[in-house]
C-alpha cells in the first residue's frame, strides 16, 4: 500500500485515510465534477430565447427544459446518497459521471423541445448521483473539523461560483457556437472526471447500510412532481382546473404519507429525525428559499436582457459578471467568517442583500440605465457569496459521519427544490408577457421581484433563529439520538418519534 493512503479505523466508516496533498486533490476532482453538474442548472438560462426561436418553443417548454432538470435532481438526490452509502460513493459517482455525460450528449443532439426535456431528464439522473455524492465524499475524506469545515466552505463557493458562471459561460457559446455547445463542452470535462476519479477517489462507504426504499421514493416523486407540474400549467388550465386541483390534493397527500410512513421504517428515506434540529432544517429551508429565488432571477433577467434591451446572448451573460466576481472574492471571506465566528452573520447579510435586491428591481424597465442595472445586479452577489458556506457548513455540521450521504443529499435537494420551484413559479408569473415583451414583460416582472423579497426576508429572519442558544439545545438532543448509528432502529422506536 502506498505511503499516501492508510486503512482508517475511524468508527462508522469504511474508507483510507490520505495524505494531505491527496485530500485537496480529491477535493478539486468532486469540485470540478459539480462544477458542470450545477452550472447546468444556469447555464441553459441565457440559452433558453435562442431555444424558443430555434425549436419554436413554449412558455412552459422553455420551463421544463429547466424544470426537468432540477425536478429530476431534487427527487433523486436522497436516494443517491443512502445508495452511495450502501454500494460505495466513488461508485456510485463515477456511475453518474458516465449517465451525465450521455445525457450531456443526448441534449447536444435534440431535434425538438420534446427531445430536448427528455435528454435533460436523463442528464439529471446522472447529476442526482454527483452533487451529493461529491459532497459525501469531501466530508468523509478530511477527517479534521477545521480542515473539513474549509473544505466544505470551498465546495459550497464552487456551486455558487458555477450558479452565477453558467450564464456568462452560456452567453459566450451559444453566440459563437450556437445552444447546442453548452451541452457538448460536457463531454471531454466528464470524461477527464471519470479518468482522474479511477485513479485517486478512494472507495468508502458507511459502516451500516440503508436498505432502499421504494415508497418512500415514491411519494418524494409525487409530491414534488405533482407541486410543479401544477405550478407551471397553471397558467393553461387555470387553478381551479380539475386538473390542476387534483395534482396538488396528490402533493398534499403524498406529504402526508410521508410523514406518516417514513420514521415507522428501520432504513427510512427521508431521516426525519435530523429534521428535529433547528439549525438543520433551518438550513434546508434557507437552501430552498434562497435557489428558489436565484432560479427565478435567473429565468426573468435573462429574458429581460435579451428580449427586452435586446442584448446578445453574450452581452446578457457578461452583464451577470459582477455576480460572479462577487461570489469569487467573497465566498473563500465567508467561509473563514464561519469558521470564526459561525453563520449568523453571513446569513444576515445575505437576507438583507437578496431582500434589497429584489426591492430596487422593482423599477427596473426597458430604458432603466446599464449602470443602475449592473449595480443592482452587485446585491445579488452579494447574496451568494455570502449565502452557500454558511447553508452547507450548517445542514453537515453535528451530523454522524455514518449518515453523511443522507444529510448533504437533504441539503442539496432543498437547492434543486428551491430551483425548480423558482424558474416554475417565475415562468407563471411572466407567462403570456414573455412574448409580447417590452412594458409588458417588465410589468409582469414585478410580482417576481415581490417573491424575491420576501424570500430574503425568510433567510434574514431563520438566520438568526437558528443561530441562537435555543436553537443549538435542539441540535445537541438530535445529535443524541445518532449517537450510536451502528445500531438499527426499532420500528418502535421510530414509531414514537412522530410525536416527540
Amino acid at each position: 500500500m502506498s505511503a499516501t493512503m492508510q486503512p482508517t479505523t475511524r468508527p462508522g466508516e469504511r474508507g483510507v485515510e490520505l495524505s494531505r496533498r491527496r485530500r485537496f486533490l480529491v477535493l478539486g476532482i468532486c469540485c470540478a465534477s459539480v462544477l458542470v453538474v450545477v452550472m447546468d442548472i444556469s447555464i441553459v438560462n441565457v440559452a433558453l430565447p435562442t431555444m424558443r426561436r430555434d425549436l419554436n418553443a413554449s412558455v412552459s417548454g422553455l420551463q421544463w427544459t429547466v424544470d426537468a432538470y432540477t425536478l429530476v435532481l431534487a427527487s433523486f438526490l436522497v436516494l443517491a446518497g443512502s445508495t452511495a452509502d450502501r454500494v460505495g460513493r466513488r461508485r456510485i459517482f463515477q456511475i453518474g459521471l458516465a449517465a451525465f455525460g450521455l445525457g450531456s450528449l443526448l441534449c447536444a443532439l435534440a431535434p425538438s423541445i420534446g427531445w430536448l426535456i427528455a435528454a435533460r431528464a436523463l442528464q439529471a439522473v446522472g447529476g442526482t448521483m454527483l452533487n451529493p455524492v461529491a459532497m459525501a465524499i469531501v466530508a468523509t475524506t478530511f477527517p479534521d473539523p477545521r480542515e473539513r469545515a474549509r473544505a466544505i466552505g470551498v465546495f459550497g463557493s464552487v456551486t455558487g461560483l458555477s450558479l452565477a458562471l453558467g450564464p456568462i459561460l452560456g452567453g459566450a457559446l451559444v453566440d459563437g457556437f450556437g445552444w447546442h455547445s453548452i451541452f457538448w463542452i460536457n463531454v471531454p470535462i466528464v470524461t477527464a472526471a471519470i479518468v482522474c476519479t479511477a485513479l485517486f477517489v478512494p472507495e468508502s462507504r458507511a459502516a451500516r447500510t440503508r436498505r432502499f426504499d421504494p415508497v418512500g421514493q415514491t411519494l418524494m416523486i409525487l409530491m414534488l412532481g405533482s407541486v410543479v407540474y401544477a405550478i407551471i400549467e397553471s397558467h393553461k388550465l387555470g387553478w381551479t382546473s380539475p386538473i390542476i386541483l387534483g395534482l396538488l390534493a396528490i402533493a398534499v397527500l403524498s406529504a402526508l404519507g410521508i410523514v406518516g410512513y417514513e420514521p415507522r421504517r428501520t432504513d427510512p428515506l427521508l431521516e426525519l429525525r435530523l429534521f428535529r434540529s433547528v439549525p438543520f432544517s433551518s438550513a434546508i429551508l434557507m437552501a430552498l428559499f434562497a435557489l428558489c429565488a436565484f432560479g427565478a432571477f435567473l429565468f426573468v433577467t435573462t429574458q429581460y436582457l435579451q428580449d427586452v434591451r435586446g442584448m446578445s446572448a453574450l452581452t446578457a451573460g457578461l452583464s451577470l459578471l459582477p455576480i460572479g466576481v462577487l461570489i469569487v472574492v467573497l465566498s473563500p471571506i465567508t467561509g473563514r467568517l464561519v469558521g470564526t465566528r459561525g453563520p449568523r452573520l453571513p446569513l444576515v447579510i445575505s437576507g438583507t442583500a437578496l431582500a434589497l435586491g429584489g426591492a430596487v428591481s422593482i423599477w427596473l424597465g426597458p430604458t432603466t440605465p446599464l449602470p443602475a442595472v449592473l449595480a443592482i445586479y452587485l446585491l445579488f452577489g452579494i447574496f451568494l457569496g455570502t449565502v452557500n458556506p454558511p447553508i452547507t457548513n450548517t445542514a453537515v455540521s453535528g451530523m454522524p459521519r455514518s449518515m453523511a450521504g443522507v444529510a448533504t443529499s437533504l441539503a442539496s435537494a432543498g437547492r434543486q427544490t428551491g430551483t425548480t420551484l423558482g424558474v416554475a413559479i417565475a415562468g407563471t408569473i411572466v407567462g403570456s408577457a414573455l412574448t409580447r415583451g417590452g412594458t409588458a414583460y417588465t410589468k409582469a416582472e414585478h410580482n417576481v421581484w415581490w417573491l424575491i423579497l420576501a424570500l430574503g426576508a425568510g433567510i434574514l429572519i431563520l438566520g438568526v433563529l437558528s443561530t441562537g442558544p435555543w436553537a443549538m439545545d435542539t441540535a445537541s438532543r438530535a445529535a443524541a439520538l445518532f449517537q450510536d448509528p451502528d445500531q438499527p432502529r426499532t420500528r418502535q422506536a421510530g414509531a414514537n418519534s412522530v410525536g416527540a
